[in-house]
């Protein structure tokens, strides 16, 4: 059995997702494109029943990541299990490889991943796998062509054709990043002062940053801005040396920080950054005003993207409800998801409150946003949401 999911896509990644049916030749694709045992191959069918995922560098497509789904076209109560994880990978893939064997009667399960794939928008590559099984592969290429709409590119690992011609297709088909170019070039130009407020406790890992602050950073840099950086304890006294042209500060902290602004710096929070760059920051702001209606018994939906070991003052498990429980009501009941946990069924919540996704990609999040809208259920991110509770929402930047 194939291990689940390895490598978290990162939101700097271009994500790539392969779909086919079981036994169709997709763990193999992926070891020959990585050039290494990523995914376990077998005869038997279903061999890989989670979704796997390996980190990649393509050239000129950057760094990717290229995950193996579970196999569809399975009946059975664990071929539907499997196809579910399938579906829950569309919502992060940014360029979808369809793989076809040569040896399959016909291409009906196809056209249904064809159709899932085409109406999420994204760009699909199709692959005719196991050439070399077959007399007269160019019969299934006139038939994938005339029942999907695309032209496949004949493949055979055995004889060790046609992957130049696949990643020339992927280069070609790739989409432009779907992350903002910048994630402070709205904010910031090359010579400003900007100051980062970043608190080291228990939550930041051990020796490193955490990614936000690590994304920002290098932002920052690439533009040419001045990048200070201090710990709320600093933060008085970095201002007492000089007036930055931005704080950036962790939400966490947004009323200290606000408190001793100077008037012509501009204010902000990296989940607030994070929120303009891969949400919509107008539905966020409005879902963090629906904050105010909540009645007592109505439940709070908090999503982490990723998983981690909460520990105390933990600002999704902890400060958060606080912040609910005694801002707004006490019987606000919050349930808190993590990861690819997120519910289909959004409906029994009178909020959904979001982590920044430093570990998603921008698709991920706009298709739960896109999920909330369409339940009719009030969505926001983290720092958005804290900035309406400390009351200074609509005085930073956004």
């Amino acid at each position: 059995m194939a291990a689940a999911l390895t490598d978290t896509p990162s939101a700097l990644r271009l994500t790539i997702g392969v779909f086919g049916r079981t036994n169709s030749g997709k763990s193999s694709l992926i070891n020959a494109l990585c050039g290494q045992m990523v995914s376990l191959v077998s005869e038997e069918a279903g061999t890989t029943t989670d979704p796997v995922a390996k980190a990649i560098e393509i050239y000129p497509l950057g760094p990717c990541t290229l995950i193996d789904t579970a196999g569809f076209g399975d009946d059975t109560k664990l071929g539907k299990m499997r196809m579910e994880r399938t579906r829950e990978v569309m919502e992060k893939t940014d360029l979808a490889i369809l793989v076809i064997s040569a040896e399959q009667p016909d291409v009906a399960e196809e056209k249904r991943i064809t159709e899932a794939l085409q109406e999420a928008n994204i760009p699909i590559v199709a692959v005719l796998n196991k050439t070399d099984a077959v007399q007269n592969p160019q019969k299934n290429l006139t038939e994938i062509k005339e029942q999907l709409g695309l032209g496949a590119i004949p493949l055979s690992l055995l004889q060790g054709t046609g992957l130049d011609a696949l990643r020339e297709e992927m280069i070609k088909k790739a989409p432009e990043s779907l992350e903002n170019p910048s994630l402070t070039g709205h904010l910031a130009k090359e010579g400003d002062k900007v100051l980062l407020v970043m608190p080291q406790d228990r939550q930041a890992p051990k020796g490193r940053l955490i990614l936000p602050q690590v994304q920002v950073i290098r932002d920052l840099l690439d533009i040419g801005a001045l990048v200070t950086c201090v710990t709320p304890a600093q933060y008085e006294k970095a201002l007492s040396i000089s007036t930055p042209d931005v704080i950036i500060t962790d939400s966490q902290v947004f009323p200290a920080v606000y408190a001793k602004k100077p008037a012509e710096s501009v204010l902000t929070s990296f989940s607030v950054l994070l929120a303009r760059a891969k949400g919509d920051i107008e539905i966020y702001h409005k879902g963090a005003k629906a904050v105010h209606s909540l009645k007592p018994g109505d439940k709070v939906l908090i999503a982490e993207a990723c998983s981690h070991q909460p520990l105390d003052g933990d600002i999704g498990r902890i400060k958060i409800p606080q912040l609910l429980h005694t801002k707004v009501h006490p019987d606000i009941e919050v349930t808190v998801t993590s990861g690819n946990d997120f519910p289909n069924d959004l409906t029994p919540y009178a909020l959904v409150i979001h982590c920044g996704g430093c570990m998603f990609g921008r698709r991920q999040i706009l298709s739960r946003v896109s999920r909330a809208v369409r339940q009719g259920v009030p969505i926001t991110n983290y720092g958005i949401f804290l900035a309406e509770m400390a009351g200074i929402l609509d005085t930073i930047t956004l």
